[in-house]
């Protein structure tokens, strides 16, 4: 009877020792999965310095740089990817003719505070808190009560992106993304404010700030999940930031809704533009905005300060791997005016 209650006893031990073993491993591959992944962010933001520094600040694919690349290491491997965040439209951007003014600049500090907060305390951007971006100088909403040249350009990008979305839902979405970006709880002409989440079967409130994630989009009146795929890779959001700045030079063809939709020129245009443009990217604004074909699409000057040949923010996608341990990060990186990058948020898990 002793022996058996001893061999019970050792058989136990033995278990929980293995166990407490396999835990101590998986926490030790996990933490050398995460400094893989901080090792590529370092990487990143050293070859953007050179980057800037090759080209004279001025950015295009070439070199490659933006490539997917996979380096292989003992134990496992790292797979990163470095995409200019500044080939999709920024949805922060949407109501910019509103948000550009002195109450729009209080809710944008507001907001920064909370979003430093955030990055702190739950998504680990410790060392590098988000300088204050200077912002264009204010601009006035449209006297007669037409939407945001922003705004209409939306619009057009939600006609590229879904041509079967009737005319009625993308006033929808459009007026209800105002809303919800803009500081009041005045309703837009087809928008949506507080009542109207409020009255949902699972209530709640619109942001009335600057989005954070382009997940967001999901919770915004006439948003529907039966197309919100197709829209999703064509926008982004750059926290705190509500211009809309688009890099001509690093727009992909896959991209070119994008640039279709902020210059009401045709797809097909837009996207042979992009084929024949050389791989050096054009010199300056103006020999995009010369190009023949916008010769009968002419933009107004709020459109034409839409492009730069330059970036300020980058997209880091790492997946790391190290034994049985996987890895995945997302960083967005912000090239300061001292030509320093640093890191404005950090995503953990699914970054696609």
């Amino acid at each position: 009877m002793l022996v058996a209650l001893v061999a019970v006893i050792g058989t136990e031990m033995a278990s929980r020792l293995q166990l407490h073993v396999t835990r101590a491993t998986n926490i030790k591959d996990n933490n050398q999965a995460y400094w893989y992944a901080m090792g590529a962010e370092q990487f990143a933001k050293k070859s953007i310095i050179e980057l800037l520094e090759r080209n004279n600040n001025v950015v295009s694919l070439e070199g490659g740089w933006s490539d997917e690349f996979t380096f292989p290491l003992e134990g496992g491997g790292i797979q990163a990817q470095l995409m200019d965040m500044q080939t999709c439209f920024n949805l922060n951007a949407i109501n910019a003719a509103n948000v550009n003014n002195d109450a729009g600049n209080n809710a944008q500090a507001g907001q920064r505070n909370r979003n430093d907060s955030n990055n702190t305390n739950n998504n680990d951007n410790g060392e590098n808190a988000q300088q204050n971006t200077p912002q264009p100088a204010p601009r006035q909403a449209s006297p007669d009560g037409a939407p945001p040249a922003e705004a209409e350009a939306f619009e057009r990008l939600l006609t590229e992106a879904i041509p079967e979305l009737d005319s009625y839902a993308k006033e929808v979405v459009r007026d209800s993304l105002i809303d919800w970006l803009d500081e009041d709880d005045e309703l837009t002409q087809s928008g949506a404010e507080d009542a109207d989440y409020g009255a949902l079967v699972n209530p709640y409130l619109a942001a009335n700030g600057l989005m954070v994630s382009k997940s967001e989009l999901r919770l915004v009146n006439g948003v529907q999940p039966q197309w919100i795929n197709a829209l999703m890779p064509l926008v982004c959001v750059i926290p705190t930031v509500s211009q809309l700045k688009i890099n001509i030079n690093t727009v992909k063809e896959e991209q070119a809704p994008v640039l279709a939709a902020l210059t009401g020129v045709p797809l097909s245009d837009i996207q042979s533009l992009i084929g024949n443009r050389e791989p050096s990217g054009y010199e300056n604004v103006q020999d995009f905005l010369s190009e023949s074909l916008f010769s009968n699409y002419p933009l107004s000057d709020v459109q034409r300060q839409w492009f730069d040949i330059k970036t300020e923010y980058f997209l880091l996608h790492t997946k790391t791997r190290y034994n049985n341990a996987s890895f995945a990060m997302s960083s967005l990186l912000k090239v300061e005016n001292d030509d320093t990058v640093t890191v404005i948020r950090r995503e953990f898990g699914g970054i696609r």
